[in-house]
């Protein structure tokens, strides 16, 4: 996608082409382009449509039904926060009485179009000049063109003075590759500049992965894992008058939001295997927060270094699946193998923390056959390599 073809579908014809694209899309693609240009549309125009139309439907699952009508580029869409995540965080900076926003590295826009719907103004600024003109388009197609307006240019030149707070989501792939960035000083902008951000303004945040090491913490600073449906899908650290403490896993789940919270530093009990297992969420592990939440359901750790957690009796929580414990065997594939056999097991979900055990060759060597199912845990307990066998807790 250049300059040329973005403005190329922003014309009538680009935009019956757009319309017809998307009927098309999820299909054969070179039936679809065929199909598209049997009705008179240029190739060149053809291509660019179907592929916009591609990521259109691709884009639902984070933008709803407003990714109809947005304009999106494969590695902007991967790095661009869902909407449900994005719409919290500007609702928390509302809150906090911000009014004007610098959105550095604003790519496609998601993060500032959630605050300008939440009342910010929003001054983006996008190094790449595609992006930049797509995340224009973008409010345009929003209504959202009088409070988020774009800039082509270098975020780290922006003057900071000019707004009350700064968000920041710095590119953690490389221009042109696509390839992940590991190595933080590498980012766009570099790691130095946007932990730099918080001296300078008193309300910052950061969007990072979500394996950022903890090591990498500005001091002060809250930093938040966010998972939505069981997945975990970022990490943001609040700087300044932001930071409420000092580490938090938020659960999304369906329209609810569940938070827990604490210093990050705790160890939790250790003690046996009892009769039920808890595997926390994956925000919860991350924040390492898995004391509280032991605290929380009176549990305990079988191995001090694995976030499996272990309670009796059972009790309802947010924050991890809970699975009743049947059996706790010393792993042998052989003793393993025939305990599902005389339970005419043909099905399994294989679960494992602390083990290097492959669970699609377990799933193969075990050949299971049968009506019946269960949840396997590997793991170690002990520092002993154990397989738990369990059936799910419904709630």
């Amino acid at each position: 996608m250049d300059l040329d073809q973005l403005a190329a579908l922003r014309t009538p014809e680009g935009s019956a082409a757009l319309a017809t694209a998307a009927g098309l899309a999820g299909g054969d693609p070179l039936a679809a382009a065929a199909a598209l240009r049997s009705t008179g549309v240029p190739a060149g125009l053809a291509a660019a449509a179907l592929t916009q139309a591609e990521l259109r439907r691709r884009a639902v699952g984070k933008f709803g039904p407003a990714a109809a009508g947005m304009f999106l580029t494969r590695p902007g869409l991967e790095q661009a926060t869902r909407r449900v995540v994005a719409d919290r965080r500007a609702a928390r900076l509302r809150a906090a009485g911000v009014r004007t926003l610098a959105d550095l590295g604003c790519g496609l826009g998601a993060d500032a179009l959630a605050a300008a719907r939440a009342g910010i103004r929003v001054y983006g600024v996008e190094a790449d000049p595609v992006t930049a003109a797509m995340a224009a388009a973008n409010a345009e197609a929003a209504g959202l063109s009088g409070l988020f307006t774009v800039e082509c240019g270098d975020a780290t030149g922006f003057d900071v003075t000019r707004v009350e707070a700064v968000f920041c989501d710095p590119a953690r792939r490389r221009a042109g590759t696509g390839r992940r960035i590991f190595d933080p000083n590498a980012y766009s902008p570099p790691w130095d500049f946007v932990t730099g951000l918080a001296e300078r303004v008193p309300h910052t945040v950061v969007k990072v992965a979500p394996g950022l090491d903890h090591a990498l913490i500005p001091a002060g600073a809250e930093a938040e894992w966010v998972s939505v449906d069981g997945d975990l899908v970022e990490a943001a650290l609040w700087c300044g008058a932001l930071a409420e403490v000092p580490r938090r896993a938020t659960v999304l789940r369906g329209d609810r939001a569940h938070v827990l919270s604490g210093a990050g530093d705790a160890g939790a009990p250790v003690g046996p295997v009892r009769r039920f297992l808890y595997d926390p969420d994956p925000a919860v592990v991350r924040a390492h927060l898995v004391a509280e939440l032991a605290g929380e359901l009176a549990a305990a750790l079988a191995d001090p270094a694995i976030a499996y957690l272990y309670a009796d009796p059972a009790g309802p929580t947010p924050f991890a699946r809970c699975l009743e414990v049947t059996d706790v065997l010393p792993f042998s594939l052989k003793r393993l193998r025939a305990l599902l056999r005389e339970r005419r097991v043909g099905r399994v979900e294989i679960l494992k923390r602390g083990s290097a055990l492959e669970p699609e060759k377990l799933r193969r060597d075990l050949r299971l056959a049968g009506e019946g199912s269960a949840s396997l845990v590997l793991t170690r307990v002990a520092d002993a390599p154990t397989v738990l066998v369990c059936r799910p807790v419904p709630g």
